[in-house]
């Protein structure tokens, strides 16, 4: 009996639950759900320090922009000054409009009030046609936090469904309820559910994040649009 024993505490201590080990030791179903797991986990990754990187910059370019702005200068002076930064969003909204004016002053000679209501119009639209490509550009690629947040526990919870299914098979085979018999397929079925949610959380907490950081930053735009156009037509009015 203690031979038994033994022998059973030996098999036991053989088996490698290193992660390498438990990955090669499964079947192609759970081996598939770690590969997708580990791939979803460094896009998202790479999603996330590159959106970090980009909010960094864009802080830093609209620092800059704001200085430039309110140096005092004339706006035709500050659009081509800033007409060769193709970085900065606020800087392309501000152009986008100045470059509408300019070409309706090279068309139109008199400035009336019908003339004046049109530009408007025109301006306000080449800026939130503006916003618009500029908030895509920014947010692509981010809806993947989103998604991969929401899906990983569950892709991981199906792996771990499967190899628990193994194990019990194992157990049918051999008829034997000795831990050393389901413990590997135990293993990497939580294995499988530890993957999914190493990936869900940073994604979902990056996503929040970045999420609430862009928000903030859209409304300083909008708020700059508006602003930027009060300030416009009161000068042009005064002339």
């Amino acid at each position: 009996m203690e031979e038994v024993n033994a022998v059973k505490n030996i098999s036991a201590e053989n088996v490698d639950f290193s992660m390498f080990a438990l990955f090669m030791s499964a079947d192609l179903v759970v081996k598939s759900v770690i590969v997708i797991l580990v791939l979803a986990s460094i896009y998202c990754w790479t999603i996330i320090v590159s959106k970090l990187l980009r909010l960094r910059q864009l802080k830093q370019m609209e620092k800059e922009f704001e200085e430039i702005f309110w140096s005092g200068n004339s706006f035709e002076d500050i659009y081509e000054t800033l007409n060769f930064n193709q970085l900065d969003p606020k800087s392309k909204i501000f152009c986008a409009a100045i470059s509408e004016w300019k070409k309706s002053k090279s068309t139109s000679k008199k400035e009336s009030d019908h003339n004046i209501a049109s530009l408007k119009d025109r301006m306000q639209r080449s800026m939130i046609v503006t916003f618009n490509k500029e908030s895509e550009v920014i947010e692509k690629n981010l809806t993947f936090l989103a998604t991969s947040g929401s899906t990983a526990p569950f892709i991981g919870l199906f792996g771990t469904v499967w190899g628990i299914m193994n194990s019990f098979k194992s157990i049918a085979v051999a008829q034997n309820t000795n831990l050393s018999v389901v413990a590997p397929g135990i293993a990497e079925a939580l294995f499988a559910t530890a993957l999914g949610l190493f990936v869900a959380i940073p994604a979902v907490v990056a996503y929040n994040k970045i999420s609430s950081d862009l928000s903030k930053y859209f409304v300083s735009l909008e708020t700059f649009m508006d602003e930027f156009t009060t300030i416009f037509f009161r000068q042009l009015e005064k002339k």
